[in-house]
């Protein structure tokens, strides 16, 4: 992908889709999904280079096995990418893929997707969640009075009501990374008893089954220290069949274990094992049984991977979007015109042939913000933006007063440079590190200099993406399948809190539409609202989308309910071993 995916997770999923806010992650690495039948050779494994088709919407290739079929016991072994310091998920810092994946491992999530990427209520934690009044709109929760919290607490409509008032941007000492939902919330009572709870929205919510996902316990979220600093480090209650045994910084490794006291179906496998390493070390990892699972997309890893004794090849499709960011809101690229000449010096297609080379399947642009290309409601509305124009953008410079001066070198303007910082993890991929030097290039033709700082993994999210130290930067934004939860991205800043706009980039216009588009629960209403807003924010240039990155992973075989999962969630209690 790009470098980095969000949860807007925002480092590589490893396991589960985030499920409250859209995670980031790394480019480099794959985000993990699920997936049904694969073309391919006499083992089944796809062959690079061959023209079948891209996996549909829905599909999953997960080895589907009944928990009767699967062993009790064993270990699983997994990769993240940098170790995880935030662990609340809706904080400004939190919103790391890695981390998000884990927190969805062991706090309640109300709801699950399906292989469709539509939520199912999991009755583990609820008995009931309906619309019980449409004017205002009212949903009541009725939760499952088994459900607690590791401290011994029942689940109860107070953890709701902290959340909320924590999450509603009311209160700015509160770092929020999404206040999206939560803000058009009215109130929080109590129902008929503590563990009944109804939601009163102050105007027509339609994607309210996103909220409260995961949910936290209140006494660790319950004022600003904590919520911005009680999660530093560890999670420090949990609330579901997981809980996390150990966090080794020395090894580099966190271990997830069933709980005890779990109310329900006992998980199959003793552990998890995440382990934080480079994306380039993951295929070597797999090949030397560190981990159970590694991406498969870089060409030079499929080939490896593929020949692997025990191993299956799973592909599916995932909401998964690589992309580059512009900060407008330093140097040049505060000038809508140098963002614009940006846009139309960058060739899509040729970053895209250097990504596809020898998959299995075709790779094609992504015209679209919100929506995937296997997704109802998808529309190109990138226009003249998603276009490959050279000459467009050089007149586009000379018009904003940036001196050409001669092949190879930057332009010039009041005795400045048009010289641009792309930053790039030290942990990517060799698509990503060639996407960004394909970019310098690309640029250059247009007379912007662009500069590559590579910098430390640990520090990409933290210290320059999330805090605007860059001019360029890549990432994939991943499992948006409530498209509310992009509304932060496109947010406008508001002081010193950019929610998950890094780049800084809005408008009035974008943020109403994308107001009105959450309010309105007719869904074919809806899509057109934001394909409304997406055409803005092509011309605005708040980023570039690339493509959808396509979910292709080596297994080991043997390994069950676990894969490219596509739209769906990991099922933690059924996954393991068959052999």
């Amino acid at each position: 992908m790009s470098t980095l995916s969000r949860t807007f997770s925002r480092s590589a999923r490893t396991l589960r889709r985030p499920p409250a806010a859209v995670a980031v992650a790394l480019s480099a690495a794959m985000l993990i999904a699920g997936c049904s039948g694969s073309s391919g050779d006499k083992d089944g494994k796809p062959a690079p280079g061959t023209n079948s088709a891209a996996p549909a919407v829905g599909s999953q290739q997960i080895n589907p096995q009944p928990a009767s079929k699967v062993k009790q016991g064993g270990t699983f072994k997994t990769e993240i990418q940098q170790w995880v310091t935030q662990w609340n998920f809706y904080q400004v810092d939190g919103t790391q893929g890695d981390g998000q994946s884990i927190v969805a491992q062991v706090e309640p999530s109300l709801f699950t997707y399906d292989a469709q990427g539509v939520s199912q209520l999991d009755k583990d934690f609820l008995v009931s969640a309906t619309v019980t009044s449409t004017n205002p709109q009212v949903v009541t929760y009725t939760l499952n009075p088994k459900a607690r919290w590791s401290d011994g607490r029942q689940l109860g409509w107070q953890d709701f009501a902290t959340q909320w008032k924590a999450l509603n941007g009311k209160d700015d000492r509160y770092l929020v990374a999404d206040t999206s939902g939560y803000d058009q919330i009215s109130a929080v009572t109590r129902g008929t008893d503590d563990q009944q709870v109804k939601i009163t929205f102050g105007k027509p919510y339609a994607d309210w089954k996103r909220l409260f996902r995961p949910l936290l316990p209140a006494p660790t979220i319950a004022t600003p220290e904590l919520f911005n600093k009680g999660w530093l480090e560890k999670v420090p209650v949990t609330g579901n069949s997981w809980k996390i045994s150990s966090y080794d910084k020395t090894a580099q490794t966190i271990t997830t274990v069933p709980d005890p006291h779990w109310w329900g179906a006992k998980p199959k496998l003793d552990a998890i094992i995440y382990r934080a390493m480079d994306a380039s070390a993951f295929t070597d990892a797999y090949l030397n049984k560190e981990i159970d699972y590694a991406p498969a997309i870089q060409p030079e890893d499929y080939k490896r991977l593929v020949k692997a004794p025990g191993t299956d090849i799973r592909s599916g499709a995932r909401w998964d979007e690589v992309h580059i960011t512009l900060n407008g809101a330093r140097g040049p690229l505060q000038d809508l015109a140098v963002r614009q000449a940006v846009d139309l010096a960058i060739d899509r297609q040729g970053i895209l042939a250097s990504f596809s080379k020898d998959l299995p399947f075709p790779v094609k642009p992504l015209n679209n913000h919100f929506f995937m290309p296997n997704q109802q409601g998808y529309k190109d509305n990138s226009g003249k933006w998603g276009t490959y124009d050279l000459a467009g953008a050089k007149k586009l410079l000379d018009a904003a007063g940036w001196k050409d001066n001669g092949a190879g070198k930057p332009r010039t303007k009041d005795g400045r440079s048009l010289t641009l910082q792309y930053v790039l993890s030290a942990g990517s991929s060799s698509s990503a590190t060639d996407q960004a030097q394909l970019v310098q290039a690309q640029l250059g033709a247009a007379g912007i200099g662009v500069k590559i700082q590579t910098v430390p993994s640990d520090d990409y999210f933290t210290k320059y993406v999330n805090t605007g130290a860059f001019d360029l930067v890549s990432f994939r934004n991943v499992d948006a399948i409530f498209h509310t939860l992009l509304y932060s991205t496109f947010q406008a800043p508001s002081g010193s809190q950019v929610y998950g706009n890094y780049g800084r980039v809005s408008t009035p216009q974008i943020q109403h539409l994308l107001d009105q588009a959450a309010a309105t629960t007719d869904q074919t209403a809806s899509d057109a609202l934001y394909n409304q807003a997406d055409a803005l924010i092509w011309e605005q240039v708040h980023s570039i989308e690339l493509y959808q990155r396509p979910q292709i992973i080596a297994v080991r075989k043997g390994l069950a309910n676990f894969g490219a999962s596509g739209l769906g969630d990991w099922q933690y209690n059924t996954m393991g071993w068959t052999s």
